[in-house]
Formats: structure tokens, C-alpha cells, sequence
């Protein structure tokens, strides 16, 4: 055998002992810790599927369940990480809830989302049944499609959208490198390296990024408006509320960053007769906005924060409109 060939096949083999070895210790150092970028790539594999609809993407796989973030995700035979539900309506009050992953919970127990503690608040109320339907990764094309290809089917009396700021980005393509995933090793340093680069050379900050998805010619902001309308169409011919919520980003709880985004929504809503409630400045007093985060490299919404929006918004949640 030639010398250079064997060189060649030595260094194949350190590769993948190299590999191997750093795959096992990154594997057992996430099992005693959480890093978001793992967390959110285990879930993608592991309880989403592709959706035949392309305007929606994926969905959750039916009964499926994994841990994520310290805590259960179970998955109903819908696809919702929800109870079971009957599709036929009884006289229960029927709500459905669109979100993104604030929506589906990210990171807290079922029990102590805002979606949860609604339906337990109202029930003292009213009967009522409040179906979550939201799902990690969505936008706001992504969720009303959802809605008409899987909510329909259960008549809800309402039908009320989570709004959050990235919800007017275009709908992912999947990844042609998606197997990689499965690396645990691969995915823990190519998210440290992102991490990296972005702090030496950031191509943009998130005010910069955020207002760029509101300008008029971007085709993420226009589809989510489109996608907004032909919702009110909908509910409007068979006789559904509809009512939206515009969710705080927890980075900027004082609301003076993206301000001006959360009032350009709001000013379309408004003009299209839309109920909504902004909610952009709802934890302006707390000191430390990381005591609202899920985990200290995740801005997603803890338990504490949950349930004040799920108080904040009660009164309005608790509106019913005449069919």
C-alpha cells in the first residue's frame, strides 16, 4: 500500500475517534445540562414531521412525547400538545389557541401555561375548553393554515392568535443538511460557533433585524398580513371571534427597543377591525428581565411569566362575542 494512502486512511481513522470520543462526552455533558440550540434541534427530530401542506411545513407527530428542557412534552393524537379533545362540540365554550412555541409552552410544564391556567381561570366562569395549538417554530402563515386544515374540524366559538415579533418571517425551507442533526457533538459546536461569529462579526442587531421583517416590500410581513385576513374571512363566514395577542419579547420588557414593530401591528389590526391586546410592555417594572426566561440562553417565557399573561389577559379571553 502506497505511504500516502496510508497516511490518508490515518487520518480518517483519528477523524472518527476524535468524533466518536467527542460525541460521547458532549452527550454526557447535556444529560447534566440544558443548552437551548440541542434542546430545540432534539425536538425537531424527535416530535416534528413534514406537513403535505407547504404553507404550513411541519407539524407535531401524533403521540409523541419527549422530555425537553427538564420538562414532559406530550403530544396528543392531533398533533397538539394538549388533552385529548372530542372533535364534536358539546356546550362548552370553544376556544382555539394559534401560537408559535410561547404558545405551545416552551420550556414549562403543561400545567403552567398561559393556555392551562385560562382554562382552569374561565372554567370558574363558564364552561369552556381552550384547545392549544401552538407549535414551535411557526409563523403566522404557518398557524392559520393549521387552523383551517386541523381547527375547523372542532367549531370553535373563538379563535385568538398569539402574535410574537418573529412571526413575520418567511416560512422555512428544511434544511439540506437536516441528518446532522442527529450529532449532538456536530450541533453543540456549530451553534458555539454561530454564537461566536455573530459577537465578532454581527451582521445585524435585533432591532435592526426585527425592523427590517416590517418593511412593507418584505414578503414574511406580507403573507403574515394576508394570512391575518383570510382568517377574519373565515371566521367571519362561519361566525367565529376572533381576537389576537401580541406577546412581549422578554429581551426588551421596558418596550423601547421594538416599539415601533409592536405599533405597526397593532395599527393594521386596528385597521382591520381586528380585537387585539398588546402586551409589549406588560413586565416594564420587573428588574431583571432573565428572571422571566426559561433558562439563561433562552428568552422564551418561564413559569412566572406565563402566569402573569395569563392574568393580564383573562378579561379579554373572558369576552364572548354572538355567533
Amino acid at each position: 500500500m502506497p505511504s500516502f494512502l496510508k497516511k490518508i486512511i490515518a487520518v480518517l481513522v483519528a477523524l472518527i475517534i476524535f468524533f466518536i470520543i467527542g460525541e460521547v462526552l458532549i452527550r454526557i455533558y447535556l444529560h447534566y445540562n440544558i443548552v437551548y440550540d440541542i434542546e430545540m434541534t432534539r425536538y425537531a427530530l424527535n416530535l416534528k414531521t413534514r406537513s403535505e401542506n407547504p404553507l404550513i411545513g411541519h407539524v407535531h407527530k401524533p403521540n409523541s412525547s419527549m422530555r425537553l428542557m427538564n420538562v414532559m412534552v406530550d403530544i396528543n393524537s392531533d398533533g397538539l400538545r394538549d388533552k385529548e379533545y372530542p372533535v364534536k362540540k358539546d356546550d362548552k365554550y370553544r376556544i382555539i389557541f394559534l401560537g408559535d412555541s410561547l404558545t405551545f409552552g416552551w420550556g414549562v410544564e403543561q400545567e403552567d401555561t398561559f393556555q392551562y391556567i385560562l382554562e382552569e381561570r374561565l372554567n370558574k366562569q363558564f364552561p369552556v375548553e381552550i384547545l392549544n395549538f401552538g407549535t414551535g417554530n411557526y409563523n403566522t402563515e404557518q398557524e392559520v393554515h393549521l387552523f383551517f386544515d386541523k381547527g375547523l374540524k372542532y367549531k370553535p366559538d373563538k379563535v385568538v392568535v398569539f402574535y410574537f415579533i418573529n412571526d413575520a418571517e418567511v416560512t422555512p425551507e428544511k434544511s439540506t443538511f437536516w441528518f446532522l442533526g442527529y450529532s449532538e457533538f456536530i450541533s453543540f459546536y456549530w451553534s458555539r460557533i454561530n454564537i461566536m461569529l455573530n459577537n465578532y462579526f454581527p451582521s445585524t442587531n435585533f432591532k435592526e433585524y426585527y425592523s427590517a421583517l416590517y418593511d412593507e416590500n418584505q414578503e414574511g410581513w406580507k403573507r403574515s398580513k394576508e394570512a391575518f385576513l383570510d382568517l377574519k374571512n373565515v371566521c367571519q363566514k362561519d361566525g367565529i371571534q376572533l381576537q389576537v395577542v401580541l406577546l412581549p419579547e422578554l429581551h426588551d420588557t421596558k418596550n423601547k427597543v421594538f416599539k415601533e414593530v409592536y405599533d405597526k401591528v397593532s395599527t393594521f389590526l386596528k385597521n382591520n377591525d381586528i380585537e387585539y391586546v398588546n402586551l409589549a410592555d406588560l413586565f416594564e417594572n420587573q428588574e431583571n428581565e432573565m428572571d422571566l426566561w426559561v433558562n439563561y440562553d433562552d428568552a422564551h417565557p418561564n413559569k412566572l411569566a406565563h402566569k402573569k399573561i395569563a392574568e393580564s389577559i383573562e378579561a379579554f379571553i373572558s369576552e364572548r362575542g354572538n355567533k
